[in-house]
């Protein structure tokens, strides 16, 4: 009931902040700066549902991003479909990659496991910078449609696409911590082998894991070429999308729906401001600094902060 309620709240929210925001704001930079921000929200909580609920970190994220991206790519040069159908294709791509390498490497744990999603992502950029049909190394350019399928600019169509699927995104999040699916993530976090010994299926739950993981990284992914226009294997496998997607969850805080929601707002606004007042190439400085600061001063980032602020106020 609880999570019926929270959907339908959710979806009336998502509604209402798309149309005051298509309604009141005409500047197109403004659409092209959120979707980015809404971008690190899917990307983050992706990454959150197998790094926070359940304990694996994955340095992987560029290479399920990018495989979004050029699924779109294919599609796009062999085929006639609509953006959503595209992001559909690119999240079962990497859902099925996401799988396929959980069964490879989640008998790995700690150290060895981030280094096995590390070298996934580079063995992935050595296939799209090889594979002529998607531009190979040279990029590819992607012509967007003069027109959107709905009223306004294309931008505000990428804009209204990726806040829906943000919406989702967080759904999902907040259904599986709520839920017996989050309980087993949860039990694998703190004790994998103690869970296995009572009766948790972590080697099934770990799979699900990376396939919603990557599921909603590749969704994610699928509306780059038509936000930049031309996409090559070094901006679509870039360190930034592994780096943020690491580093929002831990500044929000990596055990709740809502800290990777807080964590990419903060993180992707400075960014944006960042690259319009000073320069982009700081960014991953920012980040970076942040992320210290944070693991120093509250390893359980901000609702962490704010959930012991309250227990302290509670015990005056």
């Amino acid at each position: 009931m609880r999570n019926s309620v929270f959907w339908l709240l959710a979806a009336l929210s998502g509604v209402a902040f798309l149309a005051v925001t298509r309604a009141l704001i005409a500047n197109e930079y403004y659409y092209f700066a959120a979707y980015v921000v809404l971008q690190y929200i899917v990307l983050s909580t992706g990454w959150n549902i197998l790094g926070g609920y359940t304990g694996y970190t994955n340095f992987g994220t560029g290479a399920f991003f990018a495989l979004g991206a050029y699924a779109s790519v294919v599609l796009h040069k062999t085929v006639s479909v609509p953006l959503p159908v595209m992001m559909l294709v690119g999240g079962i791509i990497s859902g099925v990659i996401g799988l396929g390498t959980g069964y490879l490497t989640l008998r790995l744990r700690g150290v060895f496991f981030a280094i096995a999603t590390l070298a996934m992502a580079i063995v992935m950029q050595t296939l799209i910078v090889n594979w002529d049909f998607v531009g190979g190394s040279r990029g590819v350019y992607i012509i967007r449609p003069a027109s959107a399928p709905i009223a306004g600019s294309y931008i505000q169509y990428l804009y209204t696409l990726m806040l829906v699927l943000a919406v989702i995104s967080v759904g999902i999040a907040r259904t599986i911590e709520r839920s017996r699916l989050g309980l087993g993530f949860a039990a694998i976090r703190d004790d994998e082998q103690a869970a296995e010994a009572g009766g948790v299926p972590t080697l099934r739950l770990k799979l699900i894991s990376t396939t919603l993981s990557g599921a909603l990284m590749g969704m994610a992914g699928a509306p780059l070429p038509y936000y930049v226009t031309y996409l090559d294997p070094d901006s679509s496998f870039s360190l930034a999308y592994a780096v943020n997607a690491v580093a929002m969850p831990v500044v929000g805080g990596m055990t709740s729906w809502i800290g990777p929601v807080v964590g990419s707002i903060l993180l992707g606004t400075i960014q944006q401001l960042a690259t319009v007042t000073i320069s982009s190439a700081l960014n991953l400085l920012i980040v970076g600094l942040l992320l210290i600061g944070f693991v120093i001063i509250a390893p359980n980032g901000i609702v962490g902060l704010v959930l012991s602020w309250r227990r302290r106020a509670r015990a005056r």
